[in-house]
This record gives C-alpha cells, structure tokens and sequence, in this order.
C-alpha cells in the first residue's frame, strides 16, 4: 500500500499529465506591468467573484460553496464538482480526474446541504440563480469530460444559472488569446491559445457584461503582498502557499470608484515558484480589469513535500478534513486577502 506522500505525489503527477499534443503557439505578447512589492489596500468593491483552472477550479468551488454569501459566483475550468475527492487520495485520482469511480454527485449534494445546516458552509439557497461558467476542452483528457459534467450538474442541483462551454479542442489548461501553447496541449505553462476569448464570455456570465479589454498599455497597478499576513497561522510556506501573492488594481480602483472583485486561482504547476508571472500575465484578466473596473487577485500556492507540483488543496494534502469548508486553511487564507481588499 503507498504511504501519503507516495500517493499525493502520484496525484500531482497524473493531474499534470505533461503530454504536448501540439506545437507552440505564436504568442500575442500582451501589455505588462511589473510587480510592485507592496501591501493590499481596502476598495470600495461591489461584489466578489472567483476563478479557477485544475487544482485552482476545484478551489474556486470550495471557496464559492463556503462562502456563497459573499462570493456571488463562480467560473472554473478543467475541474469536478465541489469536494469530488471526499478526503480521499484515490477517490481524487480515479473520480476526479480519470473517471474509474464515480463522482457521487448526489452525495455531494448531500454534504453539502448536512454542512450548511451545521454552518460549516453558507446555506446553499445562495447559489440559487448564481452565475456559474463551466469550460472543458475536447482534449482534456487529465479531468474527463464526464467529470465536469457532474460539476454542472452539482451547481444546477442548487439553482445556480450555468454556462458549460465544452466544444473548445483545449487541453488540460487555461485557455487565453494570450497563450504560449496551441490549442489541444496538456504542458507547462498550461496556457494555451485556440483562437478564442473564454474571459470573455466568463466575465459576460459573472458580471452580466463585460467592456471590450484593454488592448494598449495597462493603466493599473500590479502589487506584489505578503502571503503570510493573511495566512492563517502566519506562514504561508506552512500552507504550502508562497511567500508572496498578486493583485492588479486599475487606476480607477485605486481612485476610490466602485469595483468588483475577481479572485483568480492557477492551477498545478502553474503558481509563480514554477512559471513566474505567466498565468498572472497571460490569464488575459487584467486586460479585462482596466476597462470593466475590476480588481483580480492572485493568491500563489507553493510546493511542499505532500505537494510537490504545487496544487490547491482540494484533497487534504495538509492533513485536515476541513479543507473545502469556513476553517479550512487555504480557504481562510484567501478570504482573509478578500476581507482586506473589500473591507
């Protein structure tokens, strides 16, 4: 039988999956600002939504069941439906990525509503008519198609008003006009370019419309914090979350102008430790924030020795059970970056 550290090491290998089924892409080298070492301000924010791909979708969801109260809604690629891994290394590996076991998407269901009703998470009439957009590529073949189906059918279990994008020949990525990657690649920096504007249509969903980017210089402020002011126990690395997180405010932000708030969670191997600023660059959201008065933060997760690829917990790699609800320690981690950035 493998010990935990084998078996989470296995995980992170078979969700990274690094098979290049296509040559790079010409990349469009989109505007850029260099970090700012700095501190997260409070802003005057509307409302807050998340955003995530692999790892960093099935956190998305955690994070937006959890706190749906404040987290209005939710678009997550590449990944299953909320606590698919039920604390289990081999449920996470052959139910949520490869479909070998199944989902159990009425028994997530169940958790679900058993925790709110204990207050580990908000009361699940909150994601009743909640935005939700959903993105798999035909080529994804590290989360199974089948896999987040059962997330879409998870959220319209609860009401929310989803979009499931599923017809894009992607790979297991985050899909951007800005990606260094063709379309149907599962490789680092899992960017990859099909000719598409998925931030587009998932901004439209959340927001109710979106302003065409920003396609000249960016007018805004990309700040480079300290993680582990947020962090729960005062150490990020001890979360296996870096030293130090993202956020690009646009100017008017800054200028005290109504904003909403986007969090945007990379997946393995995909944090600034393994690809540097590329997701936070080529995510194709700050180009986006300038021109619809949205603030987007990055928090960054790290490798450690359960973590080695540098993944969100979304199967209990810190040893806790109370990673998807209120209490869980990356989870906290970031609404405590939330509560600082809309007070």
């Amino acid at each position: 039988m493998p010990t935990p550290l084998k078996a989470a090491t296995t995980l992170a290998a078979i969700l990274l999956l690094i098979l290049t089924t296509a040559a790079p892409a010409q990349a469009a080298n989109p505007s850029t600002k260099p970090p700012v070492s700095g501190s997260l301000g409070t802003y005057n924010v509307s409302g807050v939504y998340v955003t995530g791909v692999s790892s960093g979708g099935y956190v998305a969801t955690q994070l937006h069941v959890a706190y749906s109260s404040r987290i209005r809604g939710a678009a997550v690629f590449a990944a299953g439906p909320y606590y698919c891994s039920q604390n289990t290394v081999a449920q996470a590996l052959y139910g949520c990525g490869d479909n070998l076991y199944p989902t159990n998407v009425a028994a997530l269901q169940t958790y679900t509503r058993t925790w709110a009703s204990y207050g580990w998470v908000d009361p699940v009439g909150n994601l009743s008519g909640d935005p939700v957009y959903v993105f798999h590529g035909t080529n994804d073949t590290t989360v199974k198609k089948s896999v987040t189906d059962d997330l879409v059918r998870y959220y319209q279990h609860f009401g929310a008003s989803v979009q499931y994008d599923s017809g894009a020949a992607a790979g297991h990525s985050w899909v951007t006009p800005y990606g260094t990657l063709g379309c149907t690649a599962t490789a680092s920096p899992y960017l990859n370019d099909c000719g598409t504007d998925p931030q587009n249509a998932l901004l439209r969903k959340l927001l109710g419309g979106v302003s065409a980017p920003n396609t000249g210089a960016l007018g805004g402020t990309l700040i480079r914090f300290s993680q582990n002011t947020f962090a729960v126990n005062g150490w990020a690395n001890g979360l296996s979350m870096d030293a130090n997180g993202f956020a690009y405010v646009p100017s008017s932000c800054a200028a005290g102008q109504s904003c909403r708030l986007l969090v945007a969670l990379h997946g393995c191997a995909q944090s600034s430790g393994a690809v540097g600023t590329a997701f936070v660059d080529r995510a194709n959201l700050n180009q986006y924030a300038d021109t619809n008065n949205l603030i987007v933060l990055y928090p960054q997760a790290g490798t450690a020795l359960s973590n080695p690829n540098g993944c969100w917990d979304w199967w209990g790699y810190l040893g806790a059970t109370n990673f998807p609800i209120k209490g869980g320690a990356q989870v906290e981690t970031i609404m405590n970056m939330v509560r600082r950035l809309d007070g």
